[in-house]
């Protein structure tokens, strides 16, 4: 099993930037593919973004493609979120999962670790 533990977040004006940090510990993390989700106010979590194992593959939700960049540095055991061009939209509470394939993944289904998440709220 992974534990993670989510920083980074903060409140920033729109346009502005943040970049979270998921440190994970225990020995499965460089062969996990790693994701972050987020979940606003009163809606459900949803999917933000994914990267493989190897770092080769990386997935992200529509609402956030070329604004954030998912990366992940295996000797540090820790995956980042950069975020750019952040939008009043994008205020949420930010989520770093482990899944259980080395593949990216999109579904919440397939992630079997998460952390406590980071708060993120973005004013206009």
């Amino acid at each position: 099993q992974v534990q993670l533990v989510e920083s980074g977040g903060g409140l920033v004006q729109a346009g502005g930037s943040l970049r979270l940090s998921c440190a994970a510990s225990g020995r499965t993390f460089s062969s996990s593919a790693m994701g972050w989700f987020r979940q606003p106010p009163g809606k459900e979590r949803e999917f933000v973004a994914t990267i493989s194992a190897n770092s080769g593959t990386t997935y992200y939700a529509d609402s956030v493609k070329g604004r954030f960049t998912i990366s992940r540095v295996n000797a540090k055991n820790t995956v980042y979120l950069e975020m750019n061009s952040l939008k009043p939209e994008d205020t949420a509470r930010y989520y770093c999962a482990a899944a259980q394939t080395s593949m990216a993944a999109t579904r919440t289904s397939l992630f079997r670790s998460w952390g406590q998440g980071t708060q993120v709220t973005v004013s206009s």
